[in-house]
């Protein structure tokens, strides 16, 4: 079980009670989109960002994104991490359909998928030894990969997209949040050149 110095904000109950299971630092849930009106909440997320940090941890269909980007104009930009996991297609098992974009939530993922992302994000993971510094992918990287400012960059990153399992629907500055919390520069420049388009 990773112990995490962050508190893990996620959508709902079965997310919650799915992460329990993985990690020991505080759970918070937002209930869904109920967090847009409810002050207290918004509050006491505030409180624990101060104090600890957060991990924003939702499910990767548009539904979360609103959410995740809810989160990021409420709380200090400097006391937010984000995890994301990738899109999978599926269903959760207690669930009779499938979410609207057909794609599992936190819930659904495997442990190690969870457990993975969680390492990429940035956590602070108590009792290991702390991560080495990795270069960090800036707005200027996707430049040069061909990523944004070019006739095919936006060919070229719903390609990278769909490759990586991310939501088509990622802004330029969404998708470079997610990148930094997944992939060394030197791993997306891998990724890219072998990218055919």
């Amino acid at each position: 079980m990773l112990k995490i110095k962050e508190a893990i904000i996620v959508e709902g109950r079965y997310d919650k009670i799915k992460l329990k299971n993985l990690v020991d630092t505080t759970i918070i849930e937002t209930n869904g989109f109920r967090v847009f009106s409810d002050k207290e909440k918004q509050s006491l997320i505030r409180k624990i960002a101060q104090m600890r940090g957060i991990l924003v941890f939702t499910d990767s269909d548009s539904a979360g994104f609103v959410i995740r980007n809810f989160l990021r104009g409420t709380v200090d930009k400097s006391k937010i991490k984000h995890c994301y996991i990738p899109q999978i297609n599926g269903k959760e098992k207690r669930k009779a359909h499938g979410s609207k974009e057909g794609f599992l939530g936190v819930e659904g993922v495997s442990d190690d998928v969870i457990i993975k992302a969680i390492r990429k994000s940035g956590a602070t993971i108590i009792g290991e030894d702390e991560q080495a510094d990795r270069e960090e992918v800036t707005k200027a990287d996707l430049y040069r990969l061909g990523l944004t400012g070019r006739e095919n960059s936006e060919k070229l990153r719903k390609a990278l997209l769909k490759h990586l399992d991310m939501p088509s629907y990622l802004t330029a500055n969404a998708m470079l949040s997610a990148i930094n919390c997944l992939y060394s520069l030197d791993e997306l420049k891998n990724i890219v050149n072998e990218l055919e388009i």
